[in-house]
Formats: structure tokens, sequence, C-alpha cells
């Protein structure tokens, strides 16, 4: 009977007593880490020696951060070999590229076929006169390559309705900085992890509502790379260049500014072997994080620049960010 006592007194304590943790306890410790990643400030980077060979096994301590000249803490260091990537491919479908489309939808399609994996995503625009979705996000090579066979020569109908980048009316031509703009701020960036716009285009702009300044700019706030392949038809420009071309310029200064590169596709680079080289350097990167010293969210420009212990090594990384107070959670 006292055996029975007892147990029926300690089945009664246990019902009494309060669980140890809470349902909502995990997600309020879960605030303060959210907190910290908002204020991270994250830098893709890659590093080439002195003959442009890609560096891929360098530490923490060979890099130095500097934040409008002042050095920064890195906390977070890892090589960008396996996370997820987000690619936004951008091919320029004007009258001068009609002959190039052809190699551009296999030479892409083996692309995706290549880099794409598992977490990875892809989406497709075309520009000409107008900006073009041809497929929206997707891990699948086959979706794109389906989507690559849409590419025509622009006509200046259709295009991805109204939106910040209008596409009715006015001379057009090749909507470049519009398209930079379009991919940055409308598909870009809302993502996370790494981001990088691919733009195949011979850099001549012809009719964008917007400037090229603002085409990086949409990129930097979009926290996107844009790696710019130069592809020029020497049939459509004469042997000389005659008149048009020479928009290397452009998207030499679109690259440099968000920590990009700029391929050219001539006889001694086919486009098969540019996509081999950027699948390489987008494999090999660096990704560095650190919380700024000055953690005003005032939306200025910080100017960025990236350093190695290895004079001979020099790195290839954005040149700033602007400091942008998040947006409120939904």
């Amino acid at each position: 009977m006292r055996i029975l006592l007892g147990l029926i007194l300690t089945l009664a304590l246990c019902a009494q007593t309060p669980p140890k943790q809470t349902p909502q306890k995990p997600a309020e410790e879960e605030l303060p880490s959210i907190k910290v990643d908002v204020d991270l400030v994250n830098v893709l980077a890659s590093v080439r020696d002195k003959k442009g060979t890609l560096i891929p096994n360098l530490e923490k301590n060979d890099f130095t951060i500097l934040e409008d000249g002042k050095p920064q803490e890195i906390k977070y260091f890892t090589k960008e070999s396996d996370l997820p990537l987000t690619i936004g491919l951008l091919i320029d479908v004007s009258r001068s590229q009609e002959n190039l489309i052809g190699i551009e939808q296999n030479a892409a399609t083996q692309f995706f076929t290549q880099v794409l994996r598992k977490k990875d995503e892809a989406f497709l625009i075309s520009f000409g006169e107008e900006s073009e979705l041809l497929q929206d996000y997707t891990s699948s090579p086959r979706l794109l390559q389906d989507g690559l066979r849409g590419l025509r020569v622009s006509s200046g109908v259709g295009g991805l309705g109204p939106g910040p980048v209008p596409t009715a009316g006015g001379p057009r031509g090749t909507v470049l900085y519009d398209a930079i703009y379009l991919a940055a701020t409308e598909k870009l960036r809302t993502e996370v992890g790494r981001k990088v716009i691919v733009v195949i285009t011979d850099g001549v702009d012809e009719g964008s509502r917007l400037t090229i300044n603002q085409a990086v700019e949409a990129a930097q706030k979009a926290d996107a790379v844009i790696y710019s392949i130069d592809y020029q038809d020497a049939r459509f420009y004469g042997p000389f260049g005659g008149f048009g071309g020479g928009g290397e310029s452009a998207l030499r200064k679109m690259s440099d500014e968000t920590g990009g590169h700029v391929f050219k596709v001539d006889r001694k680079m086919t486009l098969d072997e540019v996509f081999k080289e950027l699948q390489d350097e987008m494999r090999s990167q660096y990704s560095i994080a650190y919380t700024p010293i000055n953690d005003r969210k005032d939306g200025s420009y910080r100017k960025l620049d990236v350093k190695l212990s290895n004079k001979d090594y020099k790195a290839q990384a954005r040149k700033g960010y602007y400091a942008i107070k998040p947006e409120p959670a939904r």
C-alpha cells in the first residue's frame, strides 16, 4: 500500500512540474544569430598570380580587408567550391549578334550541364530591343536548354512586361544596362548565397533608359558579381571593327566594380573555353565576411579593398557596397 501511495504521489508531482523548455524558446534563441547575419558584409574574392593563374589554396590569415581604408576583423572565411550558386545568364540577341546565336546556344547548354549542382539555380534572359525572360529559376539543364532554343534576334515585341525597366516606345537597339539592372533588382536582390550575372555581348548599349552606373549600383546592392563575355561578330563590324563595337571598356567597368572578370572570345579562345575558365573561377572563390566597424545603415557607399600577404598575388573582388538598412521582415 505504501509503495502504491508513493507511486501515486510521484506521478502527481510529475504532472504538476512544468516542462523545462517551452516551444517558443528555440525561436527566441535564434534571433541574435539572425541579427548578426544581417550585419555581416560578405565579399567574394578570386585570387590570381602574376601569370593570371587561379590560386585556390589560401587561408584566412592570407587576407586583409579594408573598408574606407580601415582594417576590418574577418569573422568568417570559407572556400567556395561547394556553396550554392545562383546564375543569371544574359544573352545579347541584337542584330549585331545574329550570327553568333547558334554558337551561344550550344556553349551555354554545355556550361549549364557541367556547372549546375543540386543546390544551384539559374535563369535565362535575352536582350536586344527589349529584355525577355526565357527561363525562370531552375536547376534543370534540360529546361535551360529549352529556354536557349528560344533565342531569337530581338524584334521589339514581347518582353517582361510592366516593371522598373519599360520596354515600349522610343528607339531601341541593345538594352544592355536595362537588362543587368532588371536581373539584379528583380531576380537576384532577394536571393541569398553566391549570385552571379554572366552576360554575353559585344558591350555596345543602344537605347537603355538606365545608365551604366545605375546598372553597376543595382548589381552591388544585390551582392551580385558580373562576369562579362566579350563576343563580337567580325562579319558584322568588318575586319577592323568598322562602325560599332568598342564596348570593352563598359564591360570592364561593370565586372571590375562588382568583383567579376572580362573574358574575350577570339581566335585564341573559343566560347567553350571561356565557359570552362568561368566554371573554374566560380569554383575557386573565397567567401570572406566581417562586421563593419562603421555600423551605421545610412545607405552610403563604402569602399572595399582586399589585400594579400603575398605581393605576387592579386585579389579580384567588388570595389565597395551600399550600407542599406535591412527591410523589415514580413
